[in-house]
């Protein structure tokens, strides 16, 4: 399957210029999408059903002000150990973008983790179905870090700042500075950490599949 960046974001920026290349070689199933999209998920982390070890959990912001759906955190294979990914899937088809419309979009757009106060730098990689977040990278592919993953696990909120709109003329000589754009997820609810556990089991297990990562129906 073919994932060239958003055109609309732009190129992919800081070290992870490389990993969209190993994002080509994901074969996508729409699975975990139509979960998400056919009914409503319940509060928090929601874990992959019928199966021994989990190999993914989905859940939906508590609140946002943008154009997120849902949230994957996946069992992955890199280059040569399995780690988690998160993934964003994004509601309609334009870039990930602040509620209202997708005007003045930044070419070089970040995020910044927050759990429980404490802020964890990450990157933003783009594909046309999804946004990646990862602090780190096996080989190509962009994984979070342990210590990011433990932080998860042990978390009870999580705040997701984008700053993604270039500011206004005008605005910097005023003193005033862009207001990010967020996405909150309560990790706690749902399956809460015990998710976020049973993916690490996957990632631990050599001889267990991993599931082919999920992708939006359309």
């Amino acid at each position: 399957m073919r994932l060239p960046l958003n055109r609309e974001m732009g190129r992919s920026i800081g070290v992870f210029a490389a990993v969209l290349a190993a994002l080509c070689t994901v074969s996508a199933t729409s699975s975990v999408a139509e979960v998400g999209k056919s009914t409503p998920l319940p509060a928090g982390w929601v874990l992959e059903q019928d199966v021994s070890t989990p190999s993914y959990a989905l859940t939906e912001p508590a609140s946002t002000d943008l154009n997120i759906d849902t949230l994957v955190l996946s069992c992955e294979q890199g280059a040569s150990r399995r780690g988690l990914q998160l993934r964003i899937y994004l509601s309609g088809d334009g870039p990930l973008a602040p509620h209202g419309g997708a005007e003045n979009l930044k070419d070089n757009p970040s995020v910044q983790l927050v759990i429980d106060q404490a802020k964890h730098p990450a990157q933003l990689l783009f594909a046309d179905d999804f946004v990646v977040v990862a602090d780190s990278a096996d080989g190509v592919l962009p994984l979070l870090s342990n210590t990011l993953v433990d932080s998860l696990q042990a978390g009870r909120r999580l705040e997701l700042r984008f700053d993604l709109v270039n500011a206004i003329p005008g605005q910097s000589s005023a003193g005033q500075t862009p207001a990010f754009s967020k996405a909150v997820v309560d990790l706690q609810a749902g399956a809460g950490g015990e998710a976020v556990a049973a993916l690490r089991r996957c990632a631990n297990e050599s001889d267990q599949r991993i599931a082919q990562a999920p992708g939006r129906g359309r």
